[in-house]
């Protein structure tokens, strides 16, 4: 995470960049739709099975 900037009023608050946000907010949508956290979730099981490929085997089935 970025640098934080702390300070006090009438409650505590925090600054941090718009990048830092809007990557806050996607990660709770993801994190909040159970539809996207099973394939995640899916996909760790099958690379856990060793059914996952490497990069460079990914990189080799499409060419790159």
């Amino acid at each position: 995470m970025g640098s934080f900037v702390h300070g006090r009023h009438s409650s505590e608050w925090i600054t941090i960049s718009v990048d830092e946000y809007e990557s806050m907010k996607a990660t709770i949508e993801t994190l909040s739709n159970p539809e996207a956290m099973g394939k995640i979730f899916q996909g760790e099981k099958e690379l856990a099975e060793g059914k996952g490929k490497s990069l460079d085997q990914v990189k080799k089935d499409l060419g790159i």
